[in-house]
């Protein structure tokens, strides 16, 4: 019995080593990225597109974040992706605006907070404006209405899926703590309707008090 949980402990520290060093990998790319006008174009695309394409909600940023900012250019880590939102959704103000308010300070300081928040006010400007001469137009669409259900559904897919992945990611660490705050997280809202602005910041003290510890990291 010791000799297979000695054997579960040696698997848990490589898989532990392997994203440490994946965590530094990508930290060391974002460091050395060059701040020249490729960068700033580079995110100022991103985030515009980004903001261009979260709809139904400020937790559709989350997979964009990762697909772009994660997977694609390795700026960030999903902790790093999770984190932002997280702080950005407990902040005053649009979720997509203030994650890009920090992810540009992070990746570039002043003129990459600039740089960031511009790109993602523009495409809802754009869109609110071409509507607001339209109005009538697309009120009576029934063509409009339907593309709008279309991306409604996926934009609920996208926050399923990610949702599934946290989970399924907190489970493999086989840590009771965290997955009873989901579950307890999920019931309040889901079930008794309770704030979920009330909610993060209950989550918030409860793992500055009780998840201090570095097995939860």
């Amino acid at each position: 019995m010791s000799s297979q949980e000695s054997k579960i402990s040696k698997e848990e520290q490589e898989e532990r080593r392997k994203e440490l060093e994946a965590e530094m990998e990508r930290q060391l790319k974002a460091q050395s990225a060059k701040r020249d006008w490729l960068f700033y174009w580079t995110l100022f695309k991103s985030t515009f597109l980004i903001s261009a394409f979260t709809v139904g909600g400020g937790f559709v940023i989350i997979p964009l974040l990762k697909g772009k900012f994660v997977d694609e250019y390795h700026w960030l880590t999903e902790k790093d992706t999770i984190n932002l939102v997280a702080i950005a959704q407990s902040m005053p103000g649009v979720v997509a605006v203030n994650s890009a308010v920090i992810l540009g300070y992070r990746m570039a300081g002043i003129l990459g907070t600039l740089v960031a928040l511009v790109a993602t006010v523009l495409p809802p400007l754009i869109i609110i404006t071409i509507v607001a001469y339209c109005y009538e137009f697309f009120v009576r669409s029934e063509v409009v209405k339907t593309i709008l259900k279309g991306m409604q559904c996926g934009a609920t897919a996208l926050i399923v899926n990610v949702g599934i992945d946290l989970v399924l990611k907190q489970a493999k660490k086989k840590l009771i703590l965290p997955i009873l705050i989901i579950i307890a997280t999920f019931i309040a809202n889901a079930v008794w309707d309770f704030n979920i602005m009330a909610l993060v910041l209950i989550d918030g003290f409860i793992g500055l008090f009780l998840l201090r510890d570095k097995k939860y990291s």
